[in-house]
C-alpha cells in the first residue's frame, strides 16, 4: 500500500499536465534512464545491434536506444493522465477503423495481435471506446497498483482477463462478438513456435492464431505510433483462417503473416518499440540460470589446446544462441559460430554492442572491463569449460 501511495503521489501532477508537457518531461527522464540505469541501456543496445534487419550503425543503435527509453518514460508518465481521460480522441485516433468495424458489425468476434509500441495502452482504450472488447493483462505483484491500472484499462467498458483464464474468457468474449486483444511480441521459448523476427530467430506465443483457427475468427494486427504529440493506431488487413488446411500449418501461416506485418511497423519507427525486453531469448530458466540466459555470447580463448578442444561443447549449452569466438590465429575451431582470430588480445577489443554475456578464458581483465562498458550484462572468467558449464546449467 505504501509503495502504491508513493507512486500515486509522485505521478499525481502528471494527471493535470498537457500531453505535450508530459512528453517533454518524459524525454528528459528517458535520457537520464539511459545514462543512469545500465541494465536498461545495455539490453536496448544489444537488442538493437542484434536486429540485423534494421541494418543500423553503432551511432544509430545508441541514438535509437536512448529514444526508446524516452518513449518508455513517456508511456509511464501518461498513466495518471489516462486514468482521468474521459475522451480518448483527445490523444488517440484510429486511421482505418473501418477494417475492424466491418467485421464487428456482423456480430463476429475479432482477435487483435499487438505489441509494445509507443503507448500500447492506447490500443485497448481507443478500441473499447468504440467496440466491446477483452484483453489479456498480466497482473503485477502489487495488487493496489494493479487494480489502479486495471481500472484505467477498463474505463470505457473493456474487460481485462488474466493469462490464467485467457483461453476460457477469451473464447467467451469472442462468442459474444467482442474483440480479443493479445500482446504477443514477447520472447516465449516455451511456446513451441518460432520464426525469424528482425533478422534473428524468436519464440512467440501462437495463441492468437490458435484461437483464430479454433473459432474461425479473423486475426488482425494493431500497431500504434506517437506523432506530433498524438497517437495514431492502424489495423492490418484481416487474416482469415482456412479451416480446410491442416491445423498446424495454418496456425504457422497466420502467425508468420501477423509477425511480418508487425515487423514492418517496427522498422518504420524503431525508436518507439520496447527494446529492453529480451525478445530473442532461446531457452527457459529451467535449463539455464538467469545470469547466463543470454541470446548473444562472446567467448575469448587463449592458446590452450584443452580449452579449444572442450569449446566444441558450447553448442550443447547454447544450441541456437548467437555465439562469437575470439581465438588465436593458429587455432581456428570447426564450430557453428562467428569466428574472430587474433594475434594480440588488444585486437579483441571491438566496438561490438551485441554481446550480453562475455566468457573470458584468457584472464585478461581488460576484456571484461571493455565489454562491460558496452552492452555486456554478465562477464565471467572461468578457468575451464567444465567450470563454466556447471555454473550455466540449471540442473
Amino acid at each position: 500500500m505504501l509503495v502504491y501511495l508513493l507512486i500515486r503521489l509522485i505521478t499525481l501532477p502528471f494527471a493535470y499536465l498537457p500531453y505535450r508537457t508530459i512528453h517533454a518531461i518524459g524525454r528528459h527522464l528517458g535520457t537520464l534512464t539511459y545514462f543512469l540505469i545500465p541494465k536498461f541501456r545495455k539490453r536496448a543496445l544489444s537488442n538493437l545491434a542484434l536486429a540485423t534487419d534494421l541494418q543500423l550503425s553503432n551511432d544509430e543503435v545508441r541514438r535509437i536506444a536512448k529514444e526508446s527509453l524516452q518513449s518508455l518514460m513517456i508511456t509511464c508518465l501518461e498513466y495518471a493522465k489516462l486514468a482521468r481521460e474521459n475522451n480518448i480522441r483527445n490523444i488517440a485516433t484510429c486511421e482505418n477503423p473501418e477494417k475492424a468495424d466491418e467485421i464487428m458489425a456482423k456480430g463476429k468476434g475479432l482477435i487483435f495481435f499487438c505489441g509494445h509500441q509507443a503507448n500500447w495502452e492506447l490500443l485497448f482504450l481507443e478500441g473499447t471506446s468504440r467496440m466491446t472488447g477483452v484483453a489479456i493483462g498480466r497482473p503485477v505483484k502489487n495488487r493496489h497498483l494493479y487494480n489502479w491500472v486495471k481500472n484505467m484499462r477498463e474505463k470505457f467498458g473493456g474487460t481485462i482477463i488474466t493469462p490464467k483464464n485467457a483461453i476460457k474468457e477469451g473464447l467467451r468474449g469472442l462468442k459474444k462478438g467482442a474483440f480479443l486483444g493479445i500482446v504477443g511480441d514477447q520472447g516465449m521459448p516455451e511456446s513451441g513456435y518460432c520464426s525469424p523476427f528482425l533478422g534473428r530467430l524468436a519464440w512467440t506465443s501462437p495463441v492468437p492464431a490458435m484461437l483464430a483457427y479454433k473459432t474461425n475468427t479473423p486475426l488482425m494486427v494493431a500497431t500504434t505510433r506517437r506523432e506530433n504529440g498524438r497517437y495514431l493506431i492502424r489495423f492490418s488487413d484481416p487474416i482469415y483462417p482456412n479451416q480446410d488446411a491442416p491445423k498446424e500449418e495454418e496456425i504457422k501461416r497466420m502467425m508468420d503473416q501477423a509477425l511480418a506485418y508487425y515487423q514492418e511497423s517496427i522498422k518504420a519507427c524503431p525508436e518507439q518499440w520496447l527494446w529492453i525486453h529480451n525478445r530473442w531469448k532461446q531457452q527457459t530458466l529451467d535449463a539455464i540460470h538467469r545470469p547466463y540466459r543470454c541470446d548473444s555470447i562472446a567467448l575469448f580463448l587463449p592458446d590452450d589446446e584443452t580449452l579449444l578442444r572442450d569449446i566444441q561443447q558450447i553448442r550443447t549449452l547454447y544450441p541456437t544462441e548467437h555465439l562469437a569466438l575470439f581465438v588465436p590465429k593458429n587455432h581456428i575451431p570447426q564450430i557453428n559460430a562467428e569466428i574472430h582470430s587474433y594475434t594480440d588480445l588488444k585486437e579483441t577489443l571491438l566496438d561490438d554492442l551485441r554481446f550480453k554475456l562475455v566468457v573470458n578464458f584468457t584472464g585478461n581483465k581488460q576484456i571484461n572491463h571493455h565489454y562491460k562498458k558496452l552492452s555486456a550484462v554478465t562477464t565471467v572468467s572461468p578457468k575451464s569449460f567444465a567450470e563454466f558449464a556447471l555454473a550455466v546449467k540449471n540442473a
